[in-house]
């Protein structure tokens, strides 16, 4: 015990330290490390009773969690398995090479799959349930870099045919399947995008939230369905990959496996080449709550741990850092008998019997199929925990001298010829030398008839049938609340000032007393309910907390106190956007996991919305997500006082390039009752794959009665306010067009133009630029392709024509959201808008340091009208004059 002699040396008293280490050792050899490990925690508890400080180590040996004597049998028959597995791995590699020996330069991976096959497999043929009988089913969160693996099991399946392998990201035919997990792309088959990197495991958390959430509701009946995350140790590296696995531990998740193939490296190098990615992961997941399962040493290692009678292997095992393990695997045995067993006479004597050949054989964890089973099932009894399996594998397994452990294997995409054979023999592939001439690699499947495919189809029969698989739409459509209901909204509100949040408030009200949708919907908040006037929703609803409310609110004694309950519909998710809208996005994709409609809100401060989560965003495209995202307090100028970083000028032209999300901008409480319900009916009844981002406001005013026959018009993002009448003989007219709150200082500038120039206004309301600008490019490509009749105009186009003057728009927003019309305005077009940095001050200083005011509008009508040489130079300048315009102050874009 060397190791004891040293710890021993600065000892107060020795022979008593020695006396309790041989005592634990005697419980070790007579009971076993269990025996030792519960009497060892007791006299921990004691210790710590007395009042003394007990150091937390985060961290375990670097060996296996689940020590080979408790390991489970794994059922079924590994060496067919093993045979399956070595298919798959060779038409996933040729998968990629193939597409990379043509012209185009598709790229690819073959690493990623070749280091994880070993994980997938297990899971495919033991673990994850196929929602084809009376399971739900699991969802699988596959790593993207991995794709053409799943793409290969499923072309043994019978799932994906040769044609779709030989199109490997050669989709634009619609021949091919895509590079990633792409349920927008594939939509019947992948379930969860993976890909931009750290998306998916923040996603997988709150998916496996919101299924306890439905089940806490009693919308969903409680099974055993696990959400399964996949990937890698250099994706940790990204924020949201971890960012969120405190709550995951916080509400005892036991639905949710996070397997992180721990390959060691980047895409560029090592993750921890000077340290252990394996031992920082598991300090980080422990102290989050989680149930963490070491993998790290395959089967061939266990006689040498079991002969390690002095630990010196184990003092080994935890000295070598990353970059050393990294060599060993390229560099081969002679290399690790040298660099690594070397290092101690006691570990150069555990490997004196075995040959070089030996010492390269000796596994990882993350490639023995018995060691994986071993680790699935902990994860499968685990309960009041989520669990992580930290899998230590081979980057580039299989791939030899081509990039097996090197750091550019990452990148390799072609494999020359010797690299071709030198795979196919190490898996044993039966494919001949003339079937690889001419640079040829050709796909190898056994036979529809072949014990392999057989085996195959009979594991996914007896789990639920096929995954990954993904359902289009809920058997059981809802149907959205009339138009009528929001009656309300639909008229003026006298001289009570209300602002559009609050106007969807009312709305929110008026839905959740529908007995059909209400139990459906989902509000969520990221800690600004009250700021929003949501407070009420509270005491009504209650917020959901799976331990319900273990203490008395500070509030308890107001109506609208902190309700917290284990039914609690409202979602609360703190002070963090990213998980508030990955749990929108669970929620959003429910009809598809679930087969169960929801009806997400999630409202925020605008500002922090596409901003701050725009790669969430583009996921939840991709993933088809339905459902309302509510940017309130938005605006440049409406949001006064707060200044540069919480006022919105661009959330709508980010949104607007998100091609399945319809994003509007209303003035008033009935623009917001007719866009929630269109949504609604388009979401619920008729399950277009879409969602609505509205803008809200948090300045109060008195709104109107809707305009008779507008419903049509606001969906299509414009109509018709105010007409001024058939022109007279010489009337100057303009038109003005406006969208949020600065519509109303469009209103005001009409009555200024009237009253200090006899010009008149036709006031236009437009929710949508981006929904005029859509049809406006859809009407122009369409008329191009059909140069010889069926010519069609634009909606905004068709509106404007025939009407008189120069057209000026305004919103609160940079000019590129209205500007997106310009092409199809048959008139003098005017923007003004908001570019430049935000800042703090009163709403009317604010209009004006951005020119939107009324004052600038009327200016600007002006100003073009006298390019129409309908007015003069001289107009201009009484207009600069009358309206106290700084005609020499800085440009707000300026920098």
């Amino acid at each position: 015990m060397n190791w004891l002699n040293e710890l021993l040396e600065h000892d107060t008293d020795p022979t008593e330290t020695r006396e309790w280490v041989e005592s634990i050792k005697a419980v070790i050899d007579a009971d076993g490390p269990e025996r030792a490990h519960h009497l060892l925690e007791n006299m921990v508890e004691l210790t710590r009773r007395a009042g003394a400080h007990m150091p937390f180590a985060p961290t375990t040996e670097y060996i296996n969690t689940i020590p080979a004597h408790l390991e489970p049998k794994m059922p079924g028959d590994s060496d067919l398995e093993w045979r399956i597995r070595s298919i798959i791995r060779w038409n996933a590699m040729a998968m990629v090479v193939r597409s990379n020996r043509r012209p185009g330069d598709l790229g690819g991976h073959i690493a990623s799959f070749a280091s994880g096959a070993t994980l997938y497999d297990v899971g495919f043929n033991h673990f994850w349930r196929g929602p084809e009988g009376d399971h739900p089913g699991d969802l699988i969160g596959v790593q993207g870099h991995s794709s053409p693996g799943v793409y290969a099991r499923s072309f043994l399946e019978g799932r994906i045919n040769e044609s779709q392998l030989d199109h490997f990201r050669m989709e634009v035919d619609g021949l091919g399947i895509s590079s990633y997990p792409h349920p927008w792309l594939m939509p019947d088959y992948w379930q969860l995008p993976t890909v931009s990197m750290g998306l998916g495991p923040i996603a997988a958390i709150y998916q496996a939230r919101n299924w306890k959430y439905l089940e806490a509701r009693g919308l969903m009946p409680k099974t055993d369905r696990k959400v399964w995350c996949f990937l890698g140790d250099g994706e940790t590296d990204e924020p949201e990959s971890l960012g969120a696995i405190s709550i995951a531990g916080r509400e005892g998740l036991d639905n949710l496996v996070f397997v992180v193939n721990c390959n060691l490296q980047r895409l560029d190098g090592p993750v921890r080449g000077n340290g252990k990615i394996i031992q920082e992961l598991e300090g980080n997941f422990r102290g989050a709550g989680w149930n963490v399962v070491k993998l790290i040493w395959g089967s061939y290692w266990d006689p040498l741990l079991a002969n390690d009678r002095d630990g010196m292997l184990k003092r080994l095992m935890m000295e070598t850092v990353d970059g050393e393990y990294q060599n060993c695997k390229a560099f081969g045995g002679a290399y690790t008998r040298e660099n690594f067993f070397g290092k101690y006479p006691e570990t150069s004597n555990l490997v004196a019997s075995l040959s070089d050949e030996d010492i390269w054989r000796l596994n990882r964890g993350g490639h023995d199929p018995h060691k994986v089973y071993a680790a699935y099932q902990n994860a499968m009894d685990t309960k009041g925990q989520p669990t992580v399996i930290l899998a230590k594998t081979v980057k580039g397994y299989g791939m030899g001298t081509a990039g097996e452990a090197l750091n550019p294997t990452h990148q390799t995409k072609k494999l020359d010829d010797d690299a071709v054979r030198a795979f196919r023999d190490r898996f044993k592939i039966p494919v001949t030398d003339e079937m690889l001439k001419d640079g040829a690699v050709p796909f190898f499947h056994p036979g529809e008839d072949s014990e392999e495919v057989q085996y195959m189809r009979e594991r996914r029969k007896a789990l639920g049938g096929y995954i990954p698989q993904r359902r289009r739409k809920a058997r059981q459509a809802l149907t959205a609340p009339k138009l009528e209901v929001f009656d309300r909204l639909l008229k003026s509100t006298g001289e009570r000032s209300i602002s559009t949040t609050m106007a969807f408030v009312q709305a929110l009200g008026i839905i959740l007393r529908d007995k059909e949708v209400s139990p459906r919907v989902v509000p969520i908040v990221a800690d600004e309910a009250r700021t929003f006037g949501m407070e009420g929703l509270f005491r009504q609803l209650g917020i959901y907390s799976p331990q319900g409310q273990m203490y008395k609110p500070v509030d308890r004694d107001q109506l609208m106190y902190y309700r917290e309950d284990a039914a609690g519909q409202v979602l609360e998710e703190g002070i963090t956007e990213a998980g508030a809208f990955a749990s929108w996005m669970a929620a959003a994709t429910s009809y598809s996991t679930n087969d169960l409609q929801l009806l997400p809100f999630y409202i925020y401060y605008s500002m922090f919305g596409f901003q701050r989560i725009g790669d969430a965003a583009w996921q939840a495209a991709d993933m088809r997500a339905r459902g309302f995202l509510l940017g309130a307090t938005a605006g440049r100028t409406t949001l006064n006082g707060e200044g540069l970083q919480h006022q919105d000028g661009h959330a709508l032209l980010l949104a607007g390039a998100i091609p399945n999300c319809r994003s509007y901008d209303p003035t008033f409480g009935y623009e917001v009752a007719v866009i929630l319900q269109h949504g609604m009916k388009r979401m619920l009844e008729e399950q277009v794959d879409e969602y609505y981002y509205m803008t809200l406001m948090n300045e109060n005013y008195g709104h109107p009665d809707m305009p008779e026959g507008a419903e049509a018009g606001i969906i299509k993002g414009m109509y018709l306010l105010k007409d001024a009448g058939k022109p007279k003989k010489n009337e100057l007219r303009v038109q003005l067009l406006g969208a949020g709150t600065i519509l109303r200082e469009a209103i005001e500038a009409a009555a200024l133009l009237d009253k200090d120039f006899g010009v008149t206004a036709d006031i236009w309301s437009c929710p949508s630029f981006t929904e005029l600008s859509r049809d406006g490019y859809d009407v122009e490509r369409h008329n191009r392709f059909h140069p010889e009749g069926g010519q069609k105009k634009p909606y905004i186009t068709s509106l404007l024509e025939g009407r008189q003057g120069p057209a000026i728009a305004a919103t609160d927003y940079v000019r590129a959201v209205a500007d997106q019309v310009r092409a199809f305005v048959p008139m003098t077009y005017t923007v003004l808008g908001t570019d430049g940095f935000g800042r703090s001050d009163t709403r009317a200083n604010l209009r004006r340091h951005f020119e939107v005011d009324r004052f600038h509008i009327a200016h600007a009508a002006i100003d073009a009208l006298a390019r129409d040489g309908k007015m003069t130079a001289k107009d201009v300048a009484r207009a600069i004059k009358l309206y106290r315009i700084d005609s020499g102050k800085p440009n707000p874009l300026g920098v």
